[in-house]
């Protein structure tokens, strides 16, 4: 497949977020409808997605709706009727997990296979591409090389996470939550068990590692990595976080955007001023590249699952109130932190008063010398993020024509566009005809909504005065057309007929089987306590930890009355989670 054209794919937690991200230059944005999405708590009304549409569609953007949990029987029904009604208010694309709704007659838009429906190899890319899927989108613990080994069985577009959160065992795989909370991963209520702090016990008993987040990954970041990416041939680079707030998502959004504009992307429009994107300065547990090269550094989040947020010092002394930072970046009052103590716990204070490298706090209760401190609340940057948000614009250039008695005025798109008015002229002729036309560049060559107007060619004999009320009207009807125009463009149609038997290729289950999670992501390796000792490349440091016995086996999670084996299979480099 020959990739032209690269899209920055957004999440939306609703419609408000999904306007944001488009106007930060997302190209699409993926969206729940009320029912049937991964994250339940992220649900929308599909007026609201009718009105993300709407917007999206101005600047050629699309918008992907989730429909991918597993269904009961009695749900099929519903989600079809559903899916209709989305379809009626405008999404491009279904992102899909359960494979029982192939066999529906769905609507006539694009299916793209979700990361829930488990595609790690060449053979389940072809089985899925099979079914009807125009895009697939790919499991997160991947290698470039499995990636180009799919990309070469596989003829439709490819979909990677390239920034956000990890989950720590296979997608769509994993029944952790399921097991410990009740609430399944596949129904939209994973409990994230996995961000929870655990012991590492051995077969007798003797704890290891005492209350860590030992299956807590750090996020995903691939900025420095498009160009591989691409080369291995993803089209789709998509951002996590359904969950997350606005400012996290205008943040990382315009992030990417800067770093993808080099390449040719799905959408129209380029972005004017607004604020600078920092994702160091938004919600981040850490970074890693996962298994894009394979088995490498670290990638464990360790102190904490949740957002530590960006690094500032240490406390260089602690007197009442007050702390003293050493080596601190500039703190603002109202900002957040979090501290570090020597065993990995981890406590948050907000900033009263911030005065240079001295900073109060309403208490310092547990605060010692030698902390590290994380700002995880920028107040300073969050209300940048809110008030200065920059002007997504679409160039459009105006022709004009003049003939005997009659004008043609022709707006034409980046996007390719059209909007034409054409009127009777008995406008007085120009006593200064390059001053006329210098006004009619100057009134017609505007901002006016989305669009950034300039003339390209005026073509007149004579030349005819026109009074700028007469020029500002007529740019406005340009755009008035170009957006009745955008909004309504056709979508790409996608005839699907009803693939009987499709729910049997299903890999993921409703029920509990007996392997919990699968994964790539080893505690051993994490700990330095692997027997493979895999192969450290150039620049890598060995990864042993002097201080842990690696205890009998089998090996142990235990948090509260929660007991899971842990079993791991060398061979495939891979660790399993079991019920004990």
């Amino acid at each position: 497949m020959q990739i032209t054209r690269l899209e920055l794919l957004a999440p939306a937690r609703n419609a408000d977020i999904g306007i944001a991200a488009i106007d930060c230059g997302a190209d699409a944005v993926y969206i729940a409808g009320p029912a049937f999405g991964a994250r339940a708590a992220a649900g929308n009304a599909v007026e609201d997605i009718d009105r993300l549409c709407h917007y999206a569609h101005r600047y050629g953007a699309k918008v992907h709706a989730t429909v991918n949990t597993l269904l009961t029987d009695e749900e099929r029904p519903q989600a079809l009727a559903l899916m209709q009604q989305l379809y009626e208010a405008g999404v491009d694309a279904f992102i899909v997990q359960d494979l029982s709704l192939l066999e529906m007659p769905l609507p006539p838009v694009e299916l793209h296979a979700s990361t829930q429906t488990a595609i790690r190899t060449p053979e389940r890319a072809r089985e899925l591409e099979a079914l009807g899927f125009s895009r697939l989108v790919l499991e997160r613990q991947l290698s470039l090389e499995e990636i180009r080994a799919i990309r070469a069985a596989v003829g439709c577009e490819l979909e990677f996470f390239i920034h956000g959160a990890l989950c720590v065992g296979y997608s769509g795989e994993c029944y952790l939550s399921q097991q410990l909370a009740g609430r399944s991963a596949n129904r939209g209520v994973c409990a994230q068990a996995c961000r929870s702090r655990y012991d590492l016990v051995d077969a007798s008993g003797r704890v290891i590692v005492r209350d860590r987040p030992l299956l807590s990954p750090r996020d995903l970041r691939f900025d420095k990595r498009l160009p591989d990416l691409v080369a291995a041939g993803i089209c789709s680079f998509k951002i996590e976080g359904r969950l997350k707030n606005a400012s996290y998502v205008k943040n990382v959004v315009r992030y990417y955007r800067q770093v993808m504009d080099d390449y040719a992307k799905t959408s129209a429009g380029r972005l004017e001023g607004g604020f600078t994107p920092d994702p160091d300065r938004t919600f981040q547990r850490g970074y890693t590249e996962a298994f894009l090269d394979g088995r490498g550094e670290k990638m464990a989040s360790e102190d904490a699952a949740k957002s530590l947020g960006e690094f500032i010092g240490q406390i260089k002394a602690v007197r009442g109130n007050e702390i003293v930072i050493a080596g601190g970046k500039p703190l603002t009052n109202g900002d957040g932190l979090s501290f570090v103590g020597r065993n990995g716990e981890v406590t948050g204070r907000r900033v009263e008063v911030a005065s240079g490298e001295r900073i109060q706090l309403r208490d310092t209760a547990g605060l010692e010398a030698g902390m590290r401190i994380y700002r995880n609340f920028d107040i300073r940057f969050e209300r940048e993020l809110e008030k200065n948000m920059p002007k997504r614009v679409i160039d459009v250039k105006i022709d004009w024509k003049s003939e005997p008695g009659m004008t043609t005025v022709t707006a034409t798109t980046e996007d390719e566009l059209t909007a034409k008015v054409s009127f009777r002229d008995e406008a007085p002729v120009a006593e200064k005809p390059e001053a006329a036309v210098e006004n009619l560049r100057r009134q017609l060559g505007k901002h006016t909504g989305p669009y950034a107007f300039s003339v390209a060619s005026v073509e007149a004999e004579p030349v005819r005065f026109y009074p700028a009320s007469f020029l500002n009207g007529l740019r406005r009807e340009l755009a008035d057309e170009l957006l009745r125009l955008a909004e309504s463009r056709p979508r790409h149609s996608v005839p699907h007929t009803p693939q009987p038997g499709a729910a049997a290729h299903n890999i993921s289950t409703l029920d509990i089987p007996n392997v919990l999670l699968r994964s790539r992501y080893c505690i051993r390796w994490e700990l330095g306590l692997c027997t493979k000792r895999c192969p450290a490349k150039p620049g890598m440091t060995d990864n042993r930890h002097p201080r842990l016995d690696r205890g009998s086996e089998p090996l142990y999670l235990v948090n509260q009355s929660n007991r899971l084996r842990l079993q791991f299979d060398c061979k495939h480099c891979e660790m399993s989670i079991v019920a004990d």
